[in-house]
């Protein structure tokens, strides 16, 4: 959901978008083969799809102070010039890590980096792993010695 923000011109018409795909139908297609696909089907209990919407609604409106401190970190690597996955997953993080004080640091930036590895490409991971540990507040650093991802 939080992927398909960069799709729409205005922020109010994607957040519209999130709440129109929570209300559509199930909707099939046939293959070329003769087999039923389903295309898009939402099976959420009511409490889900509300946490989900808000969530990423407010996510959503973050998005310009999350960039604003992507573009400062992210040396060589403005927003406009990463892949949308990494972007994705970058924003998701940094709002957990900045915003949402229920969801530590390291557990943030632990399945970042594990969306990078199974929705990113073979440097997604690194580059994923790299840019959050910017974002490590000092005191929870424990040594670290540059990279974010702790046992």
């Amino acid at each position: 959901m939080l992927f398909s923000a960069d799709f729409y011109p205005t922020q109010e018409e994607a957040i519209a978008q999130l709440e129109q795909y929570f209300q559509s139908p199930e909707e099939d297609d046939v293959d070329q083969s003769g087999v039923l696909q389903v295309l898009h089907k939402v099976e959420l209990k009511p409490a889900d799809s509300e946490y989900l919407q808000a969530r990423t609604a407010m996510i959503m409106e973050k998005i310009p102070e999350i960039d604003g401190k992507l573009n400062q970190v992210a040396a060589g690597w403005k927003t406009k010039r990463m892949g949308k996955v990494e972007l994705t997953i970058l924003r998701l993080a940094i709002f957990e890590m900045l915003f949402d004080e229920t969801i530590p640091v390291k557990v943030s930036i632990n399945e970042a980096v594990e969306l990078a590895k199974k929705f990113g490409g073979k440097d997604s991971p690194a580059f994923v792993n790299g840019i959050l540990a910017r974002f490590i507040p000092e005191d929870e650093k424990d040594g670290d010695k540059g990279g974010a991802e702790q046992e």
